[in-house]
């Protein structure tokens, strides 16, 4: 091995004992466990890195390959709760470790799964013994139905051998991980196992010291479940998979699959820390402001190739040598000139950037590896080979990789290989003479060398080619076909290859062998280009739209914002509205009719909180937010008439949910909560859900029909009432009257209280049975309204309690001058006394 000893790497991986299944022919006994034998007979044949595509529920579209392979290993006994993962991308060479406590609901380890849309996911065998599965097997199993689970042996969770993985195959610029997980030891245990398992379905071991291992808990990112990223169609549209209409499909202009990927998981694990948040606003700033700066980035970035997959091959001894490896081999060197050729313009567009963190990444080019790695390969590698496309131009780009005069038998090679390519070349002009026929030479990687032609099959002989020509497809009046001399040469053709491959394949692994203990400047590189990527995306997207850069405050201030989504949907622009939320005021209760945009305004404001803890723009006026430490949502569906105990169980498991999870720095949106049961018992579930959601100071908007909910401001303060406006029009006839949907969000409850009464109006039903259910309304309601009538002293109450609030956020976050202040403050004494009834002269003192 030019990597070094491979047996310090890895066991003996025949030893391993699994079991694999798709999870859809699981029931609660899992099946047996099969030992396997060296000879490796019953491993299945597919190899993911070879395109296996398996599309989790989670997954970005139908046709995203999944390439995450995750172990998910639980405590036992007092232990029962805490979790560990780790996981790595079988395209990028990263493992990443989780490791947290977890409710009964495991909505954390839900969470991190769909997040990383796994190809297939690895669990002990003891999860799923007969009559004795673990709740966590059953969860992960029904949500990933499509995913494929594999159980090993639960020896192989070992904590040891996890942290002494993690030794070996650590690179050195990461070897700050053992502090952080020599004492989790879950974490660890999962490493050990996927470690293990990835390396026998690869059929390769890792490189010492050549991955990147990091450690995430969930305390740097925002947590938004599952089902919250399903409501607001962060990264999957819900009416079909294929289509864009998403925020990942809003903001995804990147160039690269690097920064698609960081992209989407940015999008579905924002950041909670205002200042990383900032410094990346400043780079969308500064790549707006700078044209050239923009333009010259995105020329550059998007000559990228995947550089994560590339560090992938390059970091994997593969345990057999064949023409297929040697080819890769030769075609990741190629990869990797291109990808170092293109440090120098990237630090050229970069030099006279202003921001720190463009700064940095400009800084860290200047990283004296890069150099080395490519003046190593230009010593050996011709300085024109470069990456293409086209399978036969490649092809040509490996033959005449290295230089000529460095192995006397490959240039001979070389020579054979192309007099036989010329011979192909020099048959089909003779035999294009010999039948007066235009055939032309083309070639394709399944079928190497053929004949191609375009004819009318009229001027053909008999309408049908001559007899020598096999393996004929036509396709319009286009003839494809071979003949036996030339299936005869493309066999010699392919012998000189191998030799070709095989000779050059000896001087690339040594060529490997002395750049790659400087190999790991590569993990800083595609981390620059994905970040830079992705935030060339956010500014790109702003130059399309009108998007305003956010501040964060303990406020949440949107002037004038719209829906994200909506507006590359719409003909015209979403109706824009404010959204003001305060710790003095921070629940609001929002009404309106069916249809009105209760919804559509809910999801706005989710999803510009999201835009905003990513680093982007957003769409507003003018916005300043508060962090959200977690993002819940519970949307209801307006146009869904039917209201079941199904709908009605799946609504309180989301707000118990919540209910469990959130805390004073959480973003809560609940619309249409209790519509599954009787209409006395709805108002119950919700009020008592807003008096426990109360007690805390999460910022939460609650969308309901049912009116007597608006009434609970008289007990709390901190309770606003909003309603969508809507408008009576007349018809030309003058009988009917229709309501007009503004879209328009206004301060105070909805004063359309009875959706149900006119839609009876307009309806077949008697006139007498609606005057008979109008009067019993108006009953029932002056009932209410009397029992919860605010009286002078609540007014009172209410007016200081805002007063205080609002002096408390002035005191925190004002920027006025003294004269500016005193201005500011003589308006809120105007509008406290305003709302103080009959104040007496001791309250106006």
């Amino acid at each position: 091995s030019y990597f070094g000893d491979r047996s310090s790497c890895v066991e003996n991986a025949s030893a391993l004992n699994l079991t694999s299944s798709s999870v859809q022919g699981l029931n609660s006994t899992c099946v047996g466990k099969t030992p396997l034998s060296s000879s490796r007979s019953v491993c299945r044949s597919r190899t993911p890195l070879m395109g296996y595509s398996v599309t989790s529920s989670s997954a970005v579209s139908a046709h995203t390959v999944a390439s995450v392979i995750v172990a998910v290993v639980e405590g036992r006994g007092l232990a029962r709760g805490e979790v560990g993962m780790a996981s790595i991308d079988l395209k990028n060479p990263e493992v990443i470790l989780s490791q947290f406590a977890d409710n009964t609901t495991y909505a954390k380890v839900i969470t991190k799964l769909k997040i990383l849309t796994p190809l297939e996911i690895i669990m002990s065998n003891t999860a799923c013994d007969a009559g004795n599965t673990t709740k966590l097997f059953s969860l992960i199993t029904e949500h990933f139905k499509n995913v494929t689970f594999t159980t090993v042996q639960r020896k192989y969770f070992n904590e040891t051998k996890g942290l002494e993985y993690i030794e070996q195959l650590c690179a050195s610029e990461f070897s700050t991980i053992f502090m952080e997980v020599q004492s989790k030891y879950y974490c660890l245990a999962a490493a050990a196992a996927l470690l293990k398992y990835v390396e026998f379905i690869q059929n390769s071991v890792y490189a010492p010291k050549s991955l990147k291992v990091c450690f995430q808990g969930s305390e740097k990112t925002a947590m938004i479940d599952s089902s919250s990223a399903q409501n607001l169609e962060l990264v999957i549209n819900n009416r079909d998979s294929r289509n864009g209409h998403t925020l990942f499909g809003v903001l995804n202009y990147t160039k690269t699959p690097g920064g698609s990927r960081r992209l989407r998981s940015n999008i579905l694990e924002p950041l909670v820390d205002a200042e990383t948040i900032n410094t990346r606003l400043d780079c969308v700033q500064e790549l707006l402001q700078d044209e050239q700066l923009f333009f010259g980035l995105q020329a550059v970035i998007s000559k990228f190739l995947d550089t994560e997959q590339l560090l992938s091959v390059l970091v994997q001894i593969p345990k057999q040598d064949t023409v297929k490896t040697a080819e890769s081999k030769i075609t990741n060197l190629i990869y990797l000139k291109h990808t170092l050729e293109l440090v120098e313009p990237l630090k050229a567009a970069l030099r006279s950037c202003n921001t720190p963190l463009l700064k940095a990444y400009y800084n860290s080019l200047e990283d004296a590896r890069f150099r080395i790695i490519l003046e190593k390969i230009t010593t050996v590698i011709n300085d024109d080979t470069r990456y293409t496309k086209g399978c036969l131009s490649m092809r040509t780009q490996k033959c005449y990789a290295v230089k000529p005069n460095i192995n006397e038998f490959l240039d001979i090679a070389r020579r054979t290989y192309t007099e036989i390519v010329d011979d192909i070349a020099g048959m089909i002009t003779q035999l294009a003479e010999k039948y007066n026929l235009p055939m032309k030479t083309s070639f394709s990687s399944a079928r190497g060398f053929f004949i191609q032609m375009n004819v009318d099959c009229s001027t053909l002989p008999n309408g049908q080619l001559p007899s020598e020509f096999t393996k004929i497809t036509k396709m319009k009046n286009t003839y494809s076909f071979t003949s036996a001399d030339l299936i005869k040469m493309n066999e010699r053709c392919q012998e000189s290859l191998r030799e070709i491959y095989h000779m050059t394949y000896l001087i690339v692994c040594k060529l490997l062998n002395e750049i790659y203990e400087h190999i790991h400047c590569l993990y800083k590189l595609s981390d620059i280009v994905s970040m830079l990527d992705m935030l060339l995306s956010f500014a790109h997207a702003c130059t399309l739209s009108d998007y305003v850069r956010p501040e964060f405050t303990d406020t949440l201030a949107i002037k004038q914002g719209w829906h994200p989504i909506l507006e590359k949907i719409a003909m015209e622009k979403p109706v824009s509205n404010n959204t003001y939320l305060t710790e003095g005021n921070n629940f609001a209760i929002i009404t309106g009719p069916n249809m009105s945009g209760k919804s559509t305004y809910l999801k706005q404001i989710a999803l510009c909180q999201i835009m905003a803890q990513i680093g982007s723009y957003v769409p507003a006026e003018y916005c300043s937010f508060r962090i959200a430490e977690q993002i819940f949502t519970r949307i209801g569906m307006d146009d869904d008439i039917e209201t079941n105990a199904s709908t009605f169980m799946k609504e309180m498991k989301e707000i118990t949910y919540i209910i469990q999870n959130a805390n004073d720095k959480s973003l809560i949106i609940i619309d249409e909560l209790g519509r599954g049961t009787s209409a006395e018992e709805g108002i119950g579930i919700c009020y008592a859900a807003c008096e426990y959601l109360l007690n805390l100071k999460a910022f939460t908007l609650f969308a309901t029909h049912f009116l007597e909910l608006c009434h609970i401001d008289a007990l709390y303060p901190n309770v606003e009432n909003y309603h969508f406006e809507v408008q009576h029009v007349r018809s030309s006839a003058g009988n009917k009257e229709k309501i007009a949907y503004t879209y328009t969000l206004s301060k105070g409850y909805t004063e359309e209280k009875n959706y149900g009464l006119k839609a009876a109006e307009v309806s077949s039903l008697p006139s007498s049975v609606i005057l008979d259910a109008k009067e019993i309304t108006n009953h029932i309601a002056k009932q209410i309204l009397h029992r919860q009538k605010s009286t002078p002293e609540m007014m009172k109450q209410r007016a200081v309690y805002r007063l205080a609030m609002r002096l408390v956020q002035t005191a925190r976050n004002s920027r006025l001058d003294p004269d500016s202040l005193r201005i500011y403050l003589k308006g809120l004494k105007k509008k406290y006394e305003a709302s103080c009834p009959a104040l007496g002269p001791n309250d106006e003192q």
